[in-house]
C-alpha cells in the first residue's frame, strides 16, 4: 500500500506533534510488517530524519505550511502520486484528497475551552478538526480521556476511535547514570507554555522552597504560546527568583536530556492534556512528577506521581518538597514507573496505527 502522511511537523524544531509522528516513522523505518508499504511524506523543507528513499519519499510542497498549504498546495501534488490512504498525524488533514484517511486527534482543548484560543485560531482549528473527524474512516487518539472528549464533544462513533498510547523513550536518559547529578533541588517543567499549564503557580509554589534551600532551582522549557498573554518573567522577578529559575524557549535534544538528568522532580499543572508526554519521559528518566489532579493525568501516570488540586498553591509546594526530600515518597513513586511505562512502547503504537490504517482502505 501506498499511504501518504503530513510531515510538515518533522522540519525545523519538533515538538509535541513531531514527536509524535518522528516516534512511528522511526519503527515503521525497521520493522518487518511495515516493508511492504510505500510512504509518502510531504513537507514544505526537507525533514531531519535520515529514511531509506526507496520506501520513504519525501515531496517538497513549498509555501508557509497552514491551513493553504493543508488543503490546496498538499492536494495538489498527493493526486498524482497514487496513494492508497494519508495518515495525518495532528489533529486535520486535506478534505478534498479522495482517498481513506486517518487522523490523529490528541486532544479537544480548542473546543472544551475555547478562551484559551485566539479567535481566528480556536475558529479554524474547530472547523478543521470537525471535518476531519467526520470525513476520516478512523481516529487515533492517545488516551481514553481523548476517546471520551470526541465522542461527547464532536458526537464521533465509539467504534471509528482507536486508543493507541504513544511511546515514551525518556529522551535517552539512564537514571542509573545520573544520580550524582541531582544534589541540587531542581524542579523541572518541559512542554508548550498555554495557560492552561499554570506556570505562574508553579512559580509561585516553588518560591517557598527556594527561600528555604539555596541549592533550589527551577527549569522551565518551552515556548511561550499563552493567550491571554502571561509574563512569566515578571512573575519570576515579583517571586525574587531571577538568580534561582531559568526559562529556556528552546533546548536541543542533548541539552534536554541534561535538564532530566539534574532534576529532582518534574511539575506539571495541566488540567486539559489529551495524555501529557513529558511527565512520562520525566519517569523514565529516573525524575518523579508532581501533577494537577485530573482524570487523564491519573490515567496516564497512575501511582508514580502526586497530584495536587487546582489552584492550591501550599498544597503544590509541599508535594514538590515531598518528591524532592523525601526519599520514602521518590521511592514510591519510583518503584511504580516502570508499570506505568510499560504501557507506553513506540513498536506497539506504531504497529497499532499501521493496522489501523491498513483497515481504513
Amino acid at each position: 500500500m501506498r499511504i501518504g502522511i503530513d510531515a510538515r511537523e518533522l522540519c525545523g524544531r519538533a515538538t509535541g506533534v513531531g514527536r509524535y509522528l518522528a516516534g512511528l516513522v522511526r519503527e515503521w523505518a525497521t520493522s518487518e510488517s511495515a516493508r511492504r508499504h510505500e510512504f509518502v511524506l510531504y513537507a514544505p523543507t526537507a525533514i531531519g530524519m535520515p529514511l531509506d528513499s526507496r520506501r520513504f519519499a519525501t515531496r517538497i510542497v513549498g509555501g508557509n505550511p497552514g491551513t493553504w498549504w493543508e488543503q490546496v498546495l498538499v492536494p495538489r501534488t498527493a493526486r498524482s502520486d497514487h496513494l492508497e490512504a494519508w495518515f495525518a498525524p495532528g489533529y486535520t488533514a486535506p478534505l478534498r484528497l479522495e482517498i481513506p484517511m486517518v487522523v490523529a486527534i490528541h486532544d479537544l482543548s480548542f473546543v472544551a475551552h475555547p478562551e484559551w484560543f485566539r479567535f481566528r485560531e480556536g475558529a479554524r482549528r474547530r472547523w478543521l478538526t470537525r471535518h476531519a473527524a467526520s470525513r476520516a474512516r478512523a481516529i487515533v487518539t492517545i488516551s481514553e480521556f481523548s476517546k471520551r472528549e470526541l465522542v461527547d464533544r464532536l458526537a464521533v462513533a465509539a467504534d471509528r476511535v482507536h486508543v493507541i498510547p504513544p511511546g515514551c523513550d525518556g529522551v535517552g536518559v539512564d537514571a542509573r547514570a545520573h544520580g550524582s547529578d541531582r544534589s541540587a533541588a531542581t524542579v523541572l517543567f518541559v512542554g508548550s507554555i498555554f495557560n492552561r499549564r499554570h506556570l505562574p503557580d508553579l512559580i509561585r509554589a516553588f518560591a517557598p522552597i527556594a527561600r528555604a534551600h539555596p541549592n533550589a532551582a527551577l527549569d522551565i522549557v518551552g515556548d511561550n504560546r499563552t493567550h491571554p498573554v502571561e509574563d512569566l518573567r515578571r512573575v519570576i522577578e515579583s517571586q525574587g527568583l531571577v538568580t534561582t529559575a531559568q526559562w529556556h524557549d528552546y533546548v536541543t535534544d542533548d541539552q534536554l536530556r541534561e535538564l532530566y538528568a539534574r532534576a529532582r522532580a518534574f511539575a506539571f499543572l495541566s488540567e486539559y492534556e489529551g495524555l501529557g508526554l513529558t511527565p512520562l519521559e520525566a519517569l523514565a528518566a529516573g525524575v518523579p512528577p508532581v501533577l494537577l489532579d485530573t482524570p487523564v493525568a491519573r490515567e496516564s501516570c497512575g501511582d508514580a506521581a502526586l497530584y495536587v488540586p487546582l489552584g492550591d498553591l501550599a498544597a503544590t509546594t509541599s508535594a514538590l518538597q515531598a518528591v524532592l526530600f523525601d526519599e520514602t515518597t521518590r521511592s514510591r513513586l519510583l518503584a511504580a514507573a516502570p508499570a506505568v511505562l510499560a504501557r507506553y512502547s513506540w513498536p506497539r503504537a506504531a504497529r497499532e496505527t499501521l493496522a489501523v490504517i491498513e483497515a481504513s482502505t
